[in-house]
């Protein structure tokens, strides 16, 4: 376990805010993200299987991060040992096709949500979620960006119910399978992360691609899972959505809003732990916000975390420029001080909760 630095500066303070993705396999190949580490002080990492941005690439770089099981395990510990402010090491794995350890690079095979939730025996989501996480665990990874925790709410929906990433359309089922899910993580020490909030399963489109409006969709029901979960002490993350519900703030999307975030979220739900964004270059937030807005809207929002996976478009210099974009906000009163310490706190009680930190 590591100390955390006892007066940390702004940049620091700043730079643990930040999950960020990375191109490299092998330590020789991770420079970028090594220097974002140790000079920059970035909070986490995500890993991805595969390359998603468009444009010529050079053809190394299109398996991204993981190759296989000892390959994953030896490049986590390298980052580890770059970072004076342990790293939150966190990756999509929910099971059936999201899912970036794949049985072709060695890894188990994993279950869908959808399927574990038609079969409804909360002994064998456990067990498989257990299986899982000691695959995690194994490898280094502390943060699962899982479980999915949208209702199956539209059948039309591309990117829950097309991908069976939802229990069920019922909130208590959905809710019952979560808990088993998160609580087999939790006892082999991997962080999870419930999203979509408020609710992404009634959406008719897909945020990676634009903007999705749920404001004649969306209905209270789908709150029971996270409210469920919180009551429960049984969130570690809280992932937000980038969905637009008028119902709830007739002017930004759920990732940007503070009466989503810190009056819905926080105020009305209780919750205390750390709020991370979805992806902030999916296009229903890039295509409507410069970057800047974006981030001074999500952290003013209450969202403590914010995530760029760097894979739809690759930005070697992503975790510099976030870095800078929030420093001027500071030092211009757009973000205020208060709000940069309070996140920077939470994320730093959630490494003390996984032991990385005393």
């Amino acid at each position: 376990m590591t100390t955390a630095p006892p007066a940390a500066t702004r940049h620091e303070k700043i730079g643990q805010l930040l999950i960020v993705g990375f191109r490299g396999c092998t330590p020789a190949e991770c420079g970028l993200v090594v220097r974002d580490i140790q000079t920059h002080h970035i909070g986490g990492v995500i890993f991805f299987d595969q390359e998603m941005s468009g444009g010529t690439i050079d053809s190394a770089f299109r398996r991204r991060n993981i190759e296989s099981p000892t390959q994953v395990r030896e490049l986590i510990t390298h980052l580890q040992t770059q970072a004076r402010v342990p790293l939150l090491v966190a990756v999509d794995q929910e099971g059936g096709r999201v899912n970036r350890l794949k049985p072709a690079y060695g890894f188990t095979a994993s279950m869908s949500h959808e399927e574990l939730g038609a079969r409804n025996v909360l002994a064998g989501t456990h067990r498989a979620a257990a299986a899982m996480a000691d695959t995690l665990a194994t490898a280094g990874f502390n943060l699962n960006l899982a479980p999915v925790v949208d209702l199956d709410a539209n059948p039309a929906n591309p990117i829950i119910k097309g991908k069976a990433r939802a229990f069920s359309a019922d909130p208590e089922i959905v809710a019952r399978h979560a808990g088993e899910f998160v609580r087999a993580h939790r006892e082999r020490g991997v962080a999870c992360c419930a999203k979509h909030f408020p609710g992404h399963g009634s959406a008719a489109g897909d945020t990676h691609l634009g903007l999705v409006d749920v404001s004649a969709t969306w209905h209270q029901r789908e709150l029971v899972p996270f409210q469920q979960l919180i009551a429960a002490d049984l969130c570690d993350v809280i992932m937000s959505a980038h969905v637009f519900n008028s119902r709830l703030d007739p002017e930004r999307p759920a990732t940007l809003s503070r009466a989503v975030i810190t009056d819905l979220l926080r105020g009305q739900l209780g919750f205390r732990g750390v709020v991370v964004s979805d992806d902030l270059e999916m296009k229903a937030i890039s295509a409507h916000y410069g970057m800047d807005e974006a981030i001074v809207a999500a952290l003013n929002a209450g969202v403590d975390v914010l995530c760029f996976g760097n894979n739809m478009s690759y930005d070697p210099d992503i975790a510099p420029r976030v870095i800078a974009a929030v420093l001027r906000a500071v030092e211009s009163g757009r973000v205020t001080e208060a709000r940069l310490d309070e996140a920077y706190q939470r994320v730093l009680a959630l490494k003390r909760r996984l032991g990385l930190l005393t």
